[in-house]
């Protein structure tokens, strides 16, 4: 199943940033020129829906560990102990991409003030040209002291 049918906790802040349904926002940036914010909006929201289904995978792997109906010379602390590794490094994943994914949201400009189309800046050119070496200090020169 690809991340863009996968639901995240994040999806409504999206739609309501971005005036669109999910899908509707990955069709705009398959097909069009969209900000460079939607793109990144969605990449975040692409790896938060690969670490939610990362943390959902351990939390039922627990839950299923400590069944009321399994037995109890099934119970391993090794495997808890791992488990628990595997958790708090997909929760960490997760909350990354969930902060990172506010902050974009929080301080990308509003709808109305986003430039329509690309925005391209003048680079000045720097034509300045490095002074040529003094005749002492070109390549196979020796330097000698002098007393």
């Amino acid at each position: 199943m690809s991340v863009i049918d996968k639901s995240t906790s994040r999806d409504t802040a999206l739609e309501e940033a971005f005036g669109a349904s999910v899908a509707e926002l990955y069709a705009q940036a398959a097909h069009s020129e969209v900000c460079a914010a939607l793109h990144r909006a969605l990449e975040l929201r692409s790896f938060l829906a690969v670490a939610e289904e990362q943390v959902v995978r351990v939390r039922d792997r627990v839950h299923d560990a400590m069944s009321p109906d399994r037995g109890l010379g099934e119970l391993s602390a090794e495997d808890l102990r791992w488990d628990a590794q595997w958790l708090e490094a997909s929760l960490a994943g997760r909350d990354g991409y969930v902060a990172a994914l506010d902050d974009l949201l929080r301080t990308m400009p509003a709808p109305d003030q986003r430039p329509r189309q690309p925005m391209e800046f003048a680079q000045p050119k720097i034509a300045a040209t490095a002074p040529s070496a003094p005749a002492a200090r070109r390549a196979g020169a020796v330097r000698t002291r002098r007393p």
